[in-house]
């Protein structure tokens, strides 16, 4: 059962510009079970996840072949912690062979790297900056990926 977010919280959130929400694995494997044939044979991009914390890239690379996806990309925008202006993706094609190319910009799913990796990917699933909704959803219509709820 997945968990119910309180209004307040994503108010909070919009009006402090607090983006950073990190999805539970609990919720991801709930919500995605009902979605496991659409993977099949294709390139799955989590275009705003850090492979180090993310549970989106934790669910997908845990079930890769499971899902048999042909491969998973993970973008993940500047750390302001670290000494590097660049962000990172990092590429999987088999579950157990990853590797990391840095950007040569700061990763944001807005810039030309990242749009040139929604292009190569069939579908995409992450969490994306609560702030930028809009403009997130504009970039994957622009770009025909597809934009869908499930009706429960």
């Amino acid at each position: 059962m997945t968990r119910k977010v309180q209004h307040s919280l994503l108010r909070n959130a919009k009006v402090n510009k607090k983006d950073e929400f990190y999805t539970q694995l609990k919720d991801i494997e709930s919500e995605l079970k009902h979605y496991e044939s659409h993977f099949k044979d294709q390139v799955v991009f989590c275009n705003c996840d850090d492979p180090k914390v993310s549970n989106f890239f934790n669910y997908f690379s845990r079930d890769f072949k499971k899902l048999k996806l042909k491969k998973l990309i993970t973008a993940c925008y500047k750390n302001p912690e670290e000494d590097s202006e660049n962000g990172f993706y990092s590429e999987s094609s088999s579950a157990n062979k990853m590797k990391i190319i840095h950007f040569k910009g700061d990763g944001d799913f807005r810039s030309e790297e990242s749009i040139e990796l929604l292009k190569k990917s069939d579908v995409v699933v992450t969490n994306p900056p609560f702030s930028l909704f809009r403009e997130y959803v504009a970039q994957l219509i622009k770009h025909d990926k597809k934009v869908g709820n499930r009706v429960r």
